[in-house]
């Protein structure tokens, strides 16, 4: 390929519009005096649109010969409103997954709270942020000891290192609940784990450890299948591959090349997500961060959803591309901003995009939602555009052989130029990949920063992504892989519906493992994450600025690790906790109060 080609322009290439050929219609005459950019986007919204085809998944059985293809009826109209048309799907005769039928899944949902709630929730960050200014003018008149960092006594005349809001935010709330956060462990995160036992005498400025250790029902890390194990296959592969490869190869790609056990993997991947070809790195976080300023540039828009993770949201940002944000999983919003982004190209050099880069992920590992794949896919194919999933919660967790919400919405993975993910969730790892064309592939390999500035992935590390797939895939011989995602959809469906029909707001698709509980109130952050410590379940909470000021939570992430005993003692403490603390904010318990809720 030659230094200068672009590769994603191989699979599908830019849009394209012959001002010498226009439709033969009665508006032709009319039609050839448009603005060429205006000829493109009229010529988009009179086009048919092409039938969404439902992808037959080779790895699932009994499916029919015959191909399936779900109609969608066409328009002519081109409102900014216009909502993307639906039709009735067809019927397939094929063995529903473990998530029921294909064209029946279980919808987002975002209850909202009545407007006092909110409006109660707001003047509560009102009084922390007023008594942190306090504080902090108590701090600088010498009325009350300093224990955060401060500037130098001769750098007092310099510009402030640490008076930005963040930083007043972290000093005088977050600290207060720093106990319920970066609590050490001392064991294999599993369906249990010990947590190191401290205490602190200064309100968490300070902790020092008593020696002791607490085992704690696990709900807080992304063990989706439970392969983080200390014992069996996995592990014992892993630590073969250290007596035989060590543990570095001590050196980034470009100069010592990667190991065996990478090269394998990297063709498992490829595989396993039914594309050409596939990149590994050892890091999660840097292959979205690094690898997205690869495939765009200042010429390239980015339209990425408005929850995307705050790794996406760095790469996008240095990729130098022009970024525009459309409303979480609303398909209106998206199509008005590529309608726009085509009628009036790049607002800064009056000229059209080069190419046009739609960013999603598969599970939103904060709403707990789900992407709307086949609407996206059919925008992409209508605009013209490039599509990068972001698969690290959904890969694994989601599909009826795990292979993500490719499958879940039974989509082909050819349709999706970029299928990113990582290792730290469902294959209980380390690091992440990219999977899509041979061309794209070799121009990561060849330009990302990561092969020169990284390491590539430690052998057991990369051996315990290779046994922990090798086993969902059905290599090893036995049904584990398929009931160990039987058994996280079983999980995911039981207690979402449970916590709804307690009266708690629960956001995203019943089909996520991730769930969070809407609290809402900062202050019920550390309520929550220490009243749950003493009932030995551990939990992660959440508020600003990794959500909105007025949406903490408690987010849980379910396992297939989980038994349904594991499962109960939680939904238990947490159903007295909502009690407790007034935490049952829900208007729609009524719903589910008569529902027959099955394990």
């Amino acid at each position: 390929m030659p230094a200068h080609a672009d590769p994603l322009a191989i699979s599908t290439g830019p849009i394209k519009f012959d001002r010498n050929s226009p439709r033969k219609t009665k508006t032709s005459k009319i039609f050839a005096k448009l603005p060429i950019r205006l000829q493109q986007l009229a010529s988009l919204s009179q086009t048919d649109k092409q039938p969404l085809q439902i992808f037959r998944n080779p790895f699932l059985k009994d499916f029919s010969k015959d191909e399936q293809v779900r109609d969608r009826s066409d328009t002519d109209s081109t409102e900014e409103n216009e909502e993307i048309p639906k039709s009735e799907p067809k019927k397939v005769n094929e063995k529903p997954d473990v998530n029921g039928n294909i064209f029946e899944r279980s919808p987002n949902e975002f209850e909202e709270c009545n407007k006092l709630l909110r409006l109660s929730v707001y003047f509560a960050w009102f009084v922390l942020l007023v008594m942190a200014y306090i504080r902090e003018f108590l701090r600088r008149s010498g009325f009350e000891k300093n224990k955060a960092a401060a500037e130098l006594e001769k750098q007092k005349h310099f510009v402030p290192l640490f008076s930005s809001f963040e930083a007043i935010y972290a000093r005088n709330c977050y600290i207060r609940v720093r106990d319920v956060f970066e609590r050490p462990i001392g064991s294999v995160p599993g369906a249990t784990v010990k947590l190191i036992d401290r205490i602190t005498n200064d309100y968490c400025w300070t902790f020092q450890f008593t020696g002791t250790q607490t085992e704690v029902i696990n709900v807080g890390s992304y063990n989706y299948l439970g392969f983080a194990e200390a014992s069996g296959p996995c592990a014992d592969q892993a630590s073969s591959a250290i007596d035989s490869q060590g543990l570095s190869v001590c050196g980034t790609v470009h100069e010592t090349g990667h190991t065996k056990t990478q090269f394998e993997l990297e063709k498992l991947v490829a595989e396993f997500l039914g594309v050409d070809d596939a990149i590994c790195f050892s890091m999660g976080f840097a292959t979205n961060s690094m690898n997205a300023p690869c495939l765009v540039d200042k010429h390239s828009l980015i339209v990425s959803d408005q929850y995307n993770h705050a790794s996406l949201i760095l790469g996008c940002r240095l990729s130098g591309a022009g970024i525009r944000v459309f409303k979480h999983n609303d398909m209106n919003s998206l199509e008005k901003i590529l309608r726009d982004a085509i009628a009036y190209g790049n607002p800064t050099t009056h000229r059209p995009y080069k190419k046009i880069l739609i960013v999603v992920e598969g599970i939103y590992s904060m709403e707990g939602s789900i992407c709307n794949l086949p609407e996206i896919i059919a925008l992409k194919k209508k605009y013209k555009c490039y599509l990068y999933l972001d698969e690290a919660h959904s890969i694994g967790a989601m599909g009826a052989t795990g292979r993500g919400v490719v499958e879940y919405w039974g989509c082909d993975p050819r349709d999706v130029d970029i299928i990113m993910g990582t290792f730290t969730k469902s294959f209980g790892a380390a690091g992440g990949y990219i999977g899509g064309s041979k061309a794209t592939i070799a121009h990561l390999r060849k330009s990302s920063p990561t092969g020169y500035y990284s390491l590539p992935m430690s052998p057991p590390v990369a051996q315990q992504v290779i046994a922990s797939m090798s086993i969902i895939m059905g290599r090893d011989g036995t049904r584990d892989g398929e009931q160990r995602i039987e058994k996280l959809a079983r999980n995911s469906r039981y207690f979402r519906k449970r916590l709804k029909q307690m009266g708690f707001i629960v956001y995203g698709s019943d089909d996520s493992p991730v769930v969070p509980i809407l609290i809402y109130f900062p202050t019920q952050c550390g309520l929550w994450g220490r009243e749950l410590l003493k009932k030995k379940i551990g939990v992660v909470v959440v508020s600003f600025p990794a959500t909105a000021m007025t949406e903490s939570r408690v987010r849980i992430c379910l396992s297939a690790a989980h038994t349904k005993e594991m499962l109960d003692t939680v939904l238990k403490a947490i159903d007295e906790l909502g009690d407790f603390s007034r935490s049952k904010f829900s208007q729609k318990t009524h719903l589910y109060q008569n529902l027959k809720i099955e394990w």
